[in-house]
């Protein structure tokens, strides 16, 4: 329920910016509702993802240095407290609103930050190798299910509001199209997020620590094998090994690491990246682009409801549609295809699906192609998730060695979340009509949505180069890829083999896992 609850409080604040804009932004008088100032717009969409960067690199470090389970639950206790006061923003202004709001939510972003490597992590160390791709996979994969929920969330409170305070127009009432109570509707939209979080908290705190890091890390093979006997309800004795050191033990970004790793980091870091430029471009900023296009109304036939309606109604199919059956094709997938061949197909149809839409985009916006427009824009995002989106978070968790896992996946999520960064502020601006008089109101001219389109496909045309820095991982054990065995000091205080390691390499049943 983490990442539903991450994906949900990063992708809802999309589904409410034109309402938000509506609200404390119209102009009276104006023949167009308000919309958010364009400095107002970038910090509203990107602060969450400026504090969710900073949250990878802090709790990945804290990870491998306190435990696992240490700092787990801390990070949803900073969503649960940041989704009910993002929903509690006020102010004297609408600036001072809008200011308040993006204070909470860089802290809901530092705090959604620290989900990300402890997640990817927990269940990398609790899986075997038969079927670590997919449970990894399948932990990410719930975001799917948070952002179709945003949709949903969005889709019932607009609805009953609607029902109960019925509105006009814009064009026909200015004033009647924007009820005061729809200034509840994007609160609750927000601080529903709080809610799995809260229920996810218990759990998490009945977590033991992962017997790979109990073991490798703390050397205490007693405690690994006490854990493991916990968690799979079976007696498990320790049989502690000598084993005789064929290297020196190293540290992070030594010559030692960059010499085995270094590449492997630029290849994660550098894939998620370029995937978190386009995807977040594409998922933030849905409903500009099926305005562009022509499949949703022009804001002025809309009532303020109504928009956020049909807005939260079109990013529900393409979810339904596109991003959730991506996820699960991963999921299903990932450990009989392999991680390098499924994130390079993802690239490679991303790329040509985006060239499709740039190249074509004036055939694209008539009318009467809609339809083509939105199954080739959906596929865009099935190929993301069955694709990058998903193996950059699997690979990190599985290819470094335990002291460092938690910290080098908090590095490549950071890098991802600095492409996010770059897509949530670069395509609002970016996309803005190459006429000044046709861009929205405070914006300057862009390069229009076809040239952003295009400028997007030659992103994911790097990205499919930078993929052949990283590793396959498929069915090897994490000591294997991260070459432990070779670094491992034996020494009869503090013996790192334990009887454990049978069931991690091994693997006596696929359904032994954790989840």
């Amino acid at each position: 329920m983490g990442f539903f609850t991450d994906s949900y409080d990063l992708f809802c604040i999309s589904l409410v910016t034109k309402l938000l804009g509506r609200i404390y932004y119209t102009v009276p008088g104006s023949p167009k509702p308000g919309s958010l100032p364009p400095n107002v717009a970038a910090a509203v969409n990107g602060v969450a993802l400026c504090g969710t960067l900073a949250g990878q690199l802090f709790f990945g470090y804290l990870g491998d240095k306190l435990g696992r389970k240490c700092v787990y639950g801390i990070t949803l206790m900073l969503m649960v407290g940041c989704s009910i006061c993002s929903g509690l923003s006020f102010g004297s202004t609408p600036n001072s609103v809008m200011a308040t709001l993006c204070f909470f939510r860089f802290w809901l972003g530092f705090g959604i930050g620290g989900d990300y490597p402890l997640s990817a992590t927990i269940m990398a160390e609790y899986s075997n190798k038969k079927t670590r791709g997919a449970f990894i996979a399948a932990v990410f994969a719930m975001q799917g299910f948070g952002i179709l929920a945003g949709g949903m969330v969005a889709i019932v409170v607009s609805t009953i509001f609607n029902a109960l305070y019925p509105s006009q127009p814009y064009s026909v009432n200015p004033t009647g199209s924007i009820p005061a109570q729809a200034d509840y509707v994007w609160r609750i939209i927000l601080m529903f997020g709080a809610l799995p979080a809260a229920l996810t908290y218990y759990w998490r705190r009945q977590m033991p620590e992962t017997p790979r890091y109990t073991a490798l890390v703390a050397k205490d093979g007693a405690k690994a094998c006490e854990d493991m006997s916990k968690v799979l309800n079976v007696e498990i004795k320790e049989q502690s090994t000598v084993v005789q050191s064929k290297a020196k033990s190293f540290g992070l970004f030594s010559k030692e690491f960059m010499r085995r790793h270094g590449l492997h980091l630029l290849g994660t870091a550098s894939c998620w990246f370029l995937l978190d430029i386009a995807y977040y471009s594409q998922n933030l900023f849905q409903k500009d682009i099926f305005s562009a296009v022509g499949w949703l109304p022009s804001a002025k036939s809309m009532s303020a409801l109504g928009e956020l309606y049909k807005i939260a109604r079109a990013q529900t199919l393409i979810a339904l549609c596109g991003t959730v059956p991506g996820y699960w094709a991963t999921v299903f997938l990932i450990d009989r295809i392999g991680r390098f061949y499924i994130q390079l197909m993802g690239f490679f149809f991303m790329t040509c699906f985006m060239f499709v839409l740039g190249f074509g985009y004036h055939h694209w916006t008539m009318p009467a192609n809609n339809i083509g427009f939105i199954v080739i824009y959906g596929l865009t995002f099935f190929f993301a998730n069955f694709g990058p989106n998903s193996t950059t978070f699997v690979v990190p968790a599985e290819i470094f060695p335990a002291r460092f896992r938690s910290t080098c996946h908090g590095i490549s999520a950071a890098f991802g979340k600095a492409g996010a960064i770059i897509g949530a502020f670069g395509f609002l601006y970016a996309s803005q009509n190459q006429d000044k008089a046709k861009a929205d109101a405070g914006f300057p001219a862009g390069i229009g949505m076809k040239n952003s389109l295009l400028v997007l496909a030659v992103i994911n045309a790097i990205g499919l180069f930078f993929t052949f820095l990283v590793p396959e991982s498929k069915g090897k054990s994490l000591e294997e890829m991260s070459r432990e065995n070779e670094e491992q000091v034996g020494d009869l205080e503090n013996p790192v083999v334990t009887g454990c390691d049978f069931f991690f390499e091994e693997g006596r049943k696929d359904s032994d896992v954790v989840s």
